[in-house]
């Protein structure tokens, strides 16, 4: 190929695609804006589509806000929560101890009892009808000092004699050991503890010392945990101080025993207010047929007074009267004597059948 053609392709060549990359160039113009416009419209409609969905994170991510607050607060008031219950546990674990270490002196635990018993028959409602005086106090057959500690008087004339005096080392032993079957064994002597108590109470048979008491003596328990670890120990204790008439009962038994006494006292009450109702309405109705009996007697009286009124007038009217004028005519008064008048009007007499049979007895 010579020079000229091969220049004359070179040129055709390089023509072609110089026209080649113009026309490209204006379609690829021209294809960007038309993609620049639906970009346009496609952002405009993917804003308006989603405003809701950002309106809704927006408001989530508040509510997020004001829980996290919320969790701040409530975390901040639980913490002082635990606190003050750690600060109560521990001052209740050192009044607990301060309480188990006085418990195991007789003298303070005798008053403990006391104190429990006062205040059970208060909440029953029997504080007037319970007897708490130490000085409350018999003598056996050997002469032997007896003295409980609540004399509980019953509608009749009856008493019910309560003891309050219960052994708590073995149980507060119990409550301190660390060990189960330390426990137990504590549990076990306190069992042991109570049948021993029992054992004493039967022996003193206060049902023959005291006058109308039944045959038996209440032994307060002053803990329901008291007697309810001694019965998962031994069941059969009920069943033991039974045979020995000894009652044992807990404050919530108290309370219930108490009440049904105190509704047997109301029922007392009401029967002792009928009886004095009808003696006052008895002697009543007698002062009434008294008083039936005066008044009759004054209408009587009354009557003969105005029956004498009666004769009087009449003597003066047919008597006195006429010799009376004699003097009118004779010029010696100048008033003429006016006749005294007649009283037609009778008492009223009783005429009820009540007090016809008062005035005829």
């Amino acid at each position: 190929m010579d020079a000229s053609l091969l220049v004359i392709v070179l040129f055709a060549l390089v023509t072609g695609l110089a026209v080649g990359l113009l026309i490209g160039s204006r379609a690829l113009r021209r294809n960007q804006t038309t993609a620049v416009d639906h970009l346009g419209l496609s952002t405009a409609a993917t804003a308006t589509a989603v405003a809701p969905v950002r309106e809704s994170l927006d408001r989530f991510t508040e509510r997020l806000q004001q829980l996290e607050s919320s969790r701040i607060e409530w975390h901040t008031q639980l913490r002082e929560q635990v606190d003050a219950v750690r600060l109560t546990n521990e001052s209740l674990r050192k009044e607990t101890s301060s309480l188990a270490t006085a418990l195991r002196r007789p003298q303070v635990r005798g008053r403990w009892g006391e104190m429990h018993l006062k205040r059970t028959a208060e909440l029953a409602g029997m504080i007037d009808r319970c007897d708490f005086d130490l000085q409350v106090s018999v003598r056996d057959g050997e002469d032997a000092l007896l003295r409980p500690d609540m004399i509980v008087r019953l509608a009749g004339g009856k008493q019910v004699v309560v003891d309050s005096k219960v052994p708590l080392d073995a149980y507060l032993d119990a409550a301190q050991a660390d060990d189960e079957e330390e426990t137990t064994a504590h549990l076990r002597r306190h069992v042991r503890q109570l049948r021993t108590h029992i054992d004493q109470l039967a022996a003193k048979s206060y049902w023959k010392q005291f006058d109308q008491a039944p045959e038996f003596v209440v032994l307060f328990v002053p803990g329901e945990s008291f007697l309810s670890q001694a019965l998962e120990t031994e069941p059969t204790l009920l069943e033991y101080a039974s045979q020995k008439r000894v009652v044992l009962a807990t404050p919530t038994t108290l309370i219930a025993l108490l009440r049904t006494v105190a509704y047997a006292w109301t029922q007392e009450h009401l029967a002792e207010n009928a009886r004095e109702i009808q003696s006052i309405a008895r002697e009543m109705y007698e002062r009434i047929g008294t008083v039936a009996t005066h008044v009759d007697g004054l209408g009587r009286a009354l009557s003969g007074a105005v029956s004498g009124y009666n004769d009087v007038v009449g003597s003066i009217e047919s008597r006195f009267l006429v010799t009376a004028r004699k003097f009118a005519e004779l010029h010696v008064g100048d008033k003429p004597i006016e006749s005294p008048r007649i009283v037609d009007k009778t008492p009223r007499l009783l005429v009820a059948p009540e007090f016809l049979d008062d005035l005829t007895t």
